[in-house]
């Protein structure tokens, strides 16, 4: 009699021949005679801009960036007045 739990053997499948892919040619970002792609000098482009607008933006072009700036100058301002105070009860 046969065990109703035990499954029935599987031979193994035969090993496929692993197949050899066809030799890629690297995708350059220039033509055969040397001359840059389109989409080359987009994304150059693109980088250039994108670039200079977070240098604007660090630089204060942005209204955030200026108000943060402003809060900070003020900030050190009340500092030294604080310590000029202190400083001046010490003396006297």
């Amino acid at each position: 009699m046969t065990d109703p739990t035990r499954l029935p053997a599987v031979p193994d499948p035969e090993p496929a021949d692993p197949a050899v892919p066809d030799p890629v040619e690297p995708v350059t970002d220039y033509t055969d005679d040397g001359v840059p792609t389109f989409s080359y000098v987009r994304d150059r482009i693109e980088g250039r801009a994108a670039t200079a607008a977070a240098a604007e933006e660090l630089a204060g072009g942005d209204v955030h960036a200026a108000q943060a700036h402003d809060a900070f100058a003020e900030r050190e301002r009340r500092a030294a007045e604080r310590l000029a105070e202190i400083r001046r009860s010490m003396e006297g």
